[in-house]
């Protein structure tokens, strides 16, 4: 693999911008998955309410949300991009003790939604790390991951 197969590195090797100016505006929607692993009387505490913090789901979700639209601030090359939805829900596992986390974002432009739907997914799971880091601070997050994206030049794609 060479520079030129990044399509974030110029002809010289140095980073940019991708320039999106000659792409069609196009519905383009992704998907991104992830978890967290706790100690079970972690995920007993957030299930009935009782972090210290508060309602710990509900903020992972109000954070997701905002990360997404903050993802052009974060990683550096990425375009700011006007998001027409991102939906989060999470969905616990007591026998494994885990809470999976899958952000849908979604907009009408010239370039994907990608990290915008995975930061969206990293920072929820962050979140419930954050409030729950007082009685558990072994949880492990993982497989944050893409699992679908459709639109744009390059179609529809979904994780194997």
């Amino acid at each position: 693999m060479s520079h030129s197969d990044l399509t974030h590195f110029d002809a010289a090797g140095q980073a940019h911008m991708v320039d999106v100016g000659a792409k069609s505006e196009t519905e383009r929607i992704a998907r991104a998955a992830g978890r967290i692993r706790m100690l079970p009387a972690t995920l007993a505490l957030i299930q009935a309410g009782d972090a210290k913090k508060g309602d710990v789901l509900g903020i992972a979700r109000i954070a997701a949300i905002q990360a997404a639209k903050r993802t052009g601030d974060l990683i550096p090359l990425c375009h700011p991009i006007p998001l027409t939805r991102v939906a989060v829900e999470f969905t616990i596992d007591a026998a494994a003790s885990t809470i999976a986390c899958e952000t849908v974002a979604q907009t009408v432009g010239r370039t994907g939604v990608e990290m915008e739907a995975m930061t969206a997914t990293s920072v929820a799971l962050l979140t419930i790390y954050d409030m729950c880091k007082a009685v558990d601070r072994g949880m492990v997050i993982e497989a944050v991951r893409l699992l679908e994206k459709a639109g744009g030049k390059s179609g529809h794609w979904r994780a194997g």
